[in-house]
């Protein structure tokens, strides 16, 4: 069956967004093998702005030409009718419809506006629902249909400056799934796939060697296979998809904790069992909602919990949205009893609940009005207690109902409630919480959202777009104290009589989940839960996360095809071949298609040749690049410049000696010495000298400068002549060290001399050598001493610290462009790793005096604002060893590193 072509004559497709980028690829593929096509596309560009018939007219055009069959639609995804009746008025049917379309609206949190989340939740969610919705009535007609939507990483893992964008993305995810649910009978199979590929979208994001192995063909083929008759059964699953890579994701359930569900469980009594909470050594993978009944028999075989010191709220100001009744009440009630503050919000009524809080002694102000008013719920918190630190985003409606009778005012009604009333609120809470420095947040997903569930297709699109809203906000919050979680609460309430038997509505109490929520809105957390998701109920706290196949990888020289795809089709849905991982952010979501970036059938001008004969080819392009010379590369500096790399690693304005050029002992730090040579074009490549190189697989890893004259020129024209030290093989990876000679093209002193290591992942077994040389200081890895350090320096760097180093030189787009660093799968854009091993050498120099040498050892990231610990042990020979670590994270930037000394002589200069 691998090597029979799947063919969809007959049928009719719809792709929206389908005027270029992927949705054109999806559309040309399609008509290549015998669909009727209708390309819709609006026509504007990838903001969402404009429109226009050129682009879907020109992909007919190209697809007529090679002799298909298609036709133009030039309407918005929002009036999905038109674009579904296009289908059936000129092919009368529609078979597969993949819901294409998308745009960016990208922008901080505390910077969104209403429009920028509005619009985008229009043309992702509801112009995804409207299309469906439009098909559905044809798809159970005809007892057959193939739906595909489209995720993202954005979604998946929430992304820095996307909060709008990974909502709606992740929405997609219970909206699909609910719909694989409702249409299985009818054979109607619906999945979800999360692809990186270049598209108008992409395009200003990603760097042009990535783009060029991320076109959009890699992801046609595992969207054919889903598509195609032959898929009987592949149905509400997720996929990523890009660059040659593709794997199935699902969700992981840990084991959690069970506590006696009775008035012993309370926050403190689970802090205790904190540890069971994340405890996966006994997965489940659930495509619905745990056995709680079963938990709650096994909860109250359990003896009571064993006391434990309460969890204060003391001077905090809890809100709690939806807090008039049911799991808010529970809520408020415990808050209070803790000692919060709490703001009451419900649009029925709030009076009741606060009258009670007042009665047991404690602080509460009502304020009825609805979530999506969010600015006058929160007012309503500043008013009363001038701040704001604890928000529970709890409101909810249900407006349940099949797919194929559901109303479009029942999908965006409970959208705005729960959705775009979370966002509201926080919204509304974070300029308070962003001064404050301080911000515990809890929003309500349900497990309708995570698995889908028959009759709730807007109630699932919007409890899943909930957690990708949590998990975006979560990281542009981390850095400013402010944690924001996400819990699946499983309890009887009003809202859940109508669907649940009153028995259970009975047995599982509220009260049961609040101490969960308390304990995520207090300090006590152990390693501070922020962006993760809890499912709760019955006694029972359990995480759950994503689990990824190992998948399938496929070489990126030869094109792929759907035939291929199903060929493999076993190992892209294998969890158990001991492959499968557990990815947590962007970085992880893509570090598989990067990795694949270098797999190539042919290597070396289409010949096949053996490892033995490749290995030799490396080994010889070693030798000869040890052997080649440089020609030297040119560097000016004059004062301007001595001041700005100063300034970039940290000096101050009162830092004269740093910062202005007629002071006595105006001087230069001695790091400035890989400036010089940042640039030098060395007379190798390195992709000749390593298996498997990419760039997006390189990693800085140590630094070695020894400075050769005294005193440092603060204006000179200088040389540099890279040259290779070594390659060393470390099976799966390789390591360069290039070294480089500066010297003063005026006077012929030799200034500095660098060594640079990189590791390149995935580069190794070629046959060289195993071990590297000693080369003495260069290569050293201090250790440091077991006693307390002889000197630390703390030091701040500020927002725009990498914005001003790198007009020293280093001018990657990744320590400066929100977008790009994304790419490079970091929320925001990083400090340069030669910035802060500038800081280090400066607390050195300032505590201890000059240093002829210095070796670092980069162990971590570092985003610009955090705060740099330099931990310093002065020894004998004067040496320095020191290390250096984020104070916000309490993680190592550099490590085993040392440096020596010149003597007092040195010291003199500061």
């Amino acid at each position: 069956m691998a090597g029979q072509e799947l063919r969809y004559d007959d049928q009719t497709v719809v792709v929206t967004g389908a005027g270029g980028g992927l949705g054109k690829s999806y559309a040309i593929f399609f008509a290549s093998r015998g669909a009727n096509v209708v390309v819709n596309d609006l026509g504007g560009s990838f903001k969402g702005e404009g429109g226009g018939s050129a682009a879907a007219d020109k992909v007919v055009e190209e697809i007529r030409a090679a002799g298909g069959k298609a036709v133009a639609n030039y309407d918005d995804v929002v009036n999905g009718e038109a674009i579904i009746q296009t289908a059936i008025q000129n092919y009368g049917r529609i078979d597969v419809l993949i819901n294409n379309a998308g745009i960016l609206r990208d922008i901080s949190f505390k910077n969104m506006k209403d429009q920028d989340w509005d619009l985008i939740m229009k043309v992702h969610v509801i112009g995804a629902y409207k299309c469906a919705r439009a098909a559905w009535p044809y798809f159970r007609k005809q007892k057959y249909g193939r739906l595909i939507s489209t995720t993202s990483a954005a979604g998946l893992f929430g992304s820095f400056g996307q909060c709008n964008y990974s909502a709606a993305k992740l929405s997609q995810v219970g909206f699909t799934e609910t719909l694989a649910k409702e249409g299985l009978k009818y054979n109607i199979l619906c999945n979800v796939i999360a692809p990186i590929a270049a598209s108008r979208m992409t395009a200003t994001v990603m760097p042009p060697e990535v783009l060029d192995n991320l076109r959009p063909e890699w992801v046609v083929p595992l969207v054919a296979v889903l598509a195609h008759p032959s898929n009987e059964s592949e149905t509400g699953s997720i996929f990523e998809v890009g660059g040659g890579h593709m794997a199935k994701l699902r969700w992981e359930r840990a084991k959690g904790a069970l506590l006696r569900a009775d008035d012993s469980f309370t926050p403190a009594a689970l802090l205790k069992k904190w540890d069971g909470v994340s405890d996966f050594s006994e997965p489940e993978y659930p495509t619905g909602v745990a056995d709680f009944m079963g938990l709650l028999e096994q909860a109250q075989k359990l003896p009571p919990n064993p006391p434990a010191e309460n969890i204060q709220f003391n001077g905090k100001v809890a809100l709690v949205t939806g807090g008039g009744a049911g799991l808010g009440r529970i809520y408020c009630l415990q808050f209070a009893k803790y000692g919060a503050k709490v703001v009451v919000n419900d649009l029925m009524d709030c009076d009741t609940v606060v009258g009670e809080i007042k009665k047991m002694g404690g602080e509460a102000v009502g304020v009825k009005a609805s979530a999506e008013d969010g600015d006058a719920v929160v007012k309503a918190a500043i008013d009363a207690y001038g701040r704001i630190d604890i928000i529970v985003n709890n409101a909810g409606i249900l407006r349940d109902k099949a797919f194929t009778n559901m109303e479009d005012k029942q999908f965006q009604q409970v959208l705005d409630v729960h959705l775009r009333g979370t966002y509201k609120v926080s919204k509304a809470a974070w300029p308070h919480m962003l001064k404050q420095k301080y911000g515990r947040i809890v929003n309500t997903t349900s497990t309708s959202g995570i698995y889908g569930n028959f009759g709730q297709a807007n109630y699932a699109a919007a409890k899943c777009g909930i957690l990708g809203f949590s998990r975006a906000l979560a990281r542009e919050g981390a850095k400013y104290n402010i944690y924001v979680n996400t819990i699946a609460p499983n309890a009887g309430t009003n809202m859940t009589r109508s669907i649940m038997p009153e028995e259970m509505v009975q047995a599982f109490k509220p009260d049961y989940v609040a101490p969960a929520v308390l304990l995520l809105c207090s300090d006590k957390v152990p390693q501070p839960a922020t962006g993760r998701l809890f499912e709760i109920g019955s006694g029972w706290v359990g995480e759950t996360r994503w689990q990824r196949s190992g998948g399938a990888q496929f070489p990126i020289d030869v094109t792929l095809t759907p035939e291929a795809v199903k060929g493999v089709w076993t190992k892209v849905l294998d969890f158990d071949d001991g492959r499968a991982d557990h990815p947590e952010d962007g970085t992880a979501g893509t570090e598989k298609i990067m990795a694949n970036m270098e797999n190539k059938a042919n290597k070396k001008g289409g010949e096949s040749k053996g490892k033995s004969d490749e290995g030799s080819e490396y080994l010889a392009a070693i030798e000869t690049a040890k052997k080649a010379k440089a020609e030297g590369t040119d560097f000016a500096y004059d004062e301007r410049d001595s001041i700005l790399y100063n300034l970039g690693i940290g000096a101050k304005r009162t830092d004269l000696p740093l910062v202005f050029e007629n002071a006595d002992d105006f001087h230069l730090l001695p790091t400035f010495g890989v400036i010089p040579t940042f640039n030098a074009v060395a007379p190798f490549s390195m992709s000749e000298l390593v298996p498997n190189f990419s760039p997006m697989m390189l990693l800085h890893g140590e630094q070695y400068l020894e400075i050769r004259s005294f005193p440092i020129p603060t204006e000179a024209l200088t040389t540099s002549y890279p040259k290779l030290v070594e390659v060393v093989d470390k099976g799966n990876a390789g390591i360069i060290v290039t070294g480089s000679t500066t010297v003063d093209k005026k006077t012929k002193r030799e200034l500095f001399y660098n060594e640079s290591t990189v590791f390149i992942r995935g580069a190794g077994g070629f046959g060289g050598a195993k071990k590297g040389s000693d080369r003495g200081a260069a290569t050293r890895v201090y250790q440091m001493p077991s006693r307390a350090p002889d000197a630390v320096v703390e030091e701040r760097t500020t927002e725009e610290q990498a914005a001003i180093y790198r007009l020293s030189g280093d001018r990657n787009p990744l320590h400066i462009d929100p977008e790009f660093s994304k790419v490079g799968g970091f929320a925001t854009p990083i400090l340069h790793g030669l910035c802060f091993f500038g800081f280090a050498g400066k607390a050195v120099v300032q505590t201890f005096g000059m240093f002829k040498s210095i070796k670092v050892r980069f162990a971590g990231v570092v985003l610009p604002g955090q705060t740099l610990v330099t931990e310093m042990w002065r020894e004998e020979g004067g040496l320095v060893v020191f290390q250096t670590r984020v104070k916000e994270t309490g993680k190592l930037c550099i490590a085993g590193a040392g440096a020596e000394l010149v003597g007092e002589a040195g010291r003199s200069k500061l």
